[in-house]
């Protein structure tokens, strides 16, 4: 697996934790909103950052595609 799948894989693990969601749930809103795409195109700078900034970037992120 890549670092960016790795990372990938980090991102979902904290924003199900944060959320309290299922794992199916993030996944299926990860694939609504291809925020996978997302992760993989900014892992440069998305990676130097903390847990919790990360789950507020992806949170901006949904909000903007509604």
């Amino acid at each position: 697996m890549t670092k960016e799948g790795i990372f990938l894989v980090f991102c979902l693990e904290i924003y199900r934790y944060a959320k309290g969601m299922s794992g199916s749930e993030v996944m299926a809103l990860f694939e609504k909103y291809r925020i996978d795409d997302y992760v993989v195109t900014y892992y440069e700078a998305l990676h130097t950052t903390g847990e919790k900034y990360i789950v507020q970037d992806i949170d901006l992120y949904i909000a903007a595609r509604q």
